[in-house]
């Protein structure tokens, strides 16, 4: 008879809607994956029904409260729950699992992105910030543990895909693209009124509320660009962002003999998700639970525009992401804390962008982004630097 061999998998972040996606692929195929740790933060009720769901014996919820309040309800379950992620080796006893997907957001997700690497042998990072902040200590980890990483998000596996069929001094340009979020055709003053509310109603995907709002601002491709440049090592004069509001096409690569290649798949997570863990090879139909919207290619739909400056000002900062080695920490900080403010309606939809140049022209904005953090430590000071600098800016108090 055969055995069949499960792959082990974590899930860091698998309350958000990168783990949720991911869990919704592996309930179609249980027999062959074994789930060793699922983590949240607050969302206690959900990360526990994930658990009971999978069979999960380790789990990770880091607020405080709520690990109180999960240590009396799972007193007499055989369940292990910690409060952070210092005992790793509890639960992994120094073996590699297969699979590790880090999708904790903010910059929250870093040290758990870089703890756990030496534990696996293929880590997915969904994590925008950890690899915009702290991609040269990552790419060390993964060396040294001889892990092998994959990029998730939409964009980046597009790009993955297409460079592994073309040597990089074949590429002249690649275009990362932009749905254009809920204001694509809206007047400039229109954006002065915007509401959390409608900033959160994304036309095509269906997202978390952070990134939501990223993709109203367009700041999300702003970290893409830093990210793609990072992961790829692809000069920033290679990159352009183009919108093209049907999200059926992720990113573009242009050749330089005058070919142009792109991959083409409908607006899902689940299918980059699934093809990285999968390595392509699997019947994506199955895992998807409304079967793939165009059957043929409707041509009308591939349209691409260049990005309107008056309604999307955060295009500004493609000129100045690679000023100094820290510019893309202090962005990332910037965005990240107005993004909060702007949900809890201390600031208006229009401050982000304008508040994110002001911190640039700071008179210690060069101080901390001519640093080259060597360390999570330092990477957190210049974070640090930035957020209490907005506060004071914005005259704001948590």
């Amino acid at each position: 008879f055969i055995i069949i061999m499960k792959k082990k998998i974590a899930i860091l972040g698998s309350t958000g809607s990168i783990g949720k996606s991911l869990l919704d692929i592996i309930k179609q195929d249980k027999k062959n994956f074994q789930i060793l740790l699922l983590t949240g933060n607050k969302n206690l009720e959900l990360l526990l029904e994930q658990a009971k769901s999978f069979d999960v014996k380790n789990i990770i919820i880091t607020d405080q409260k709520k690990y109180l309040k999960a240590k009396k309800i799972l007193k007499k379950k055989k369940i292990n729950i910690y409060n952070n992620f210092d005992k790793l080796n509890n639960i992994f006893k120094n073996k590699k699992i297969d699979y590790v997907m880090s999708s904790i957001t903010g910059l929250n997700g870093l040290r758990p992105t870089i703890n756990i690497i030496k534990y696996c042998k293929t880590i997915a990072i969904a994590n925008k910030e950890s690899i915009i902040c702290a991609w040269d200590l990552i790419k060390k980890e993964l060396k040294r543990h001889n892990t092998e990483f994959v990029p998730v998000d939409s964009e980046h596996f597009s790009i993955w895909s297409l460079l592994s069929n073309n040597n990089s001094k074949e590429i002249k340009k690649i275009y990362i693209t932009a749905s254009g979020g809920p204001f694509l055709n809206y007047k400039h003053n229109k954006l002065k009124k915007i509401t959390p509310k409608e900033a959160l109603k994304h036309p095509k995907w269906k997202m978390g509320k952070k990134i939501s709002v990223d993709s109203a601002t367009l700041m999300n491709k702003i970290l893409e660009l830093i990210e793609a440049q990072k992961l790829f090592e692809i000069p920033n004069n290679k990159l352009e962002i183009l919108i093209h509001p049907n999200s059926l096409v992720h990113a573009i690569v242009k050749l330089n003999n005058g070919l142009y290649e792109f991959l083409y798949h409908d607006t899902s997570m689940i299918i980059p998700l699934a093809n990285a863990i999968f390595d392509g090879n699997l019947h994506i139909n199955e895992f998807i639970k409304k079967p793939i919207r165009n059957k043929k290619i409707p041509i009308e739909n591939l349209t691409f525009d260049k990005v309107n400056k008056k309604i999307f000002p955060v295009i500004q900062l493609k000129n100045k992401i690679n000023e100094y080695p820290s510019t893309p920490i202090i962005i990332n900080a910037a965005n990240e804390i107005l993004v909060d403010h702007f949900l809890q309606k201390k600031i208006p939809f229009l401050s982000i962008s304008k508040t994110i140049l002001k911190i640039l022209n700071d008179r210690n904005y060069k101080k901390y982004a001519i640093r080259n953090p060597k360390n999570i430590h330092e990477i957190t000071n210049i974070d640090k630097w930035t957020r209490e600098n907005i506060k004071k800016k914005l005259n704001l108090n948590d």
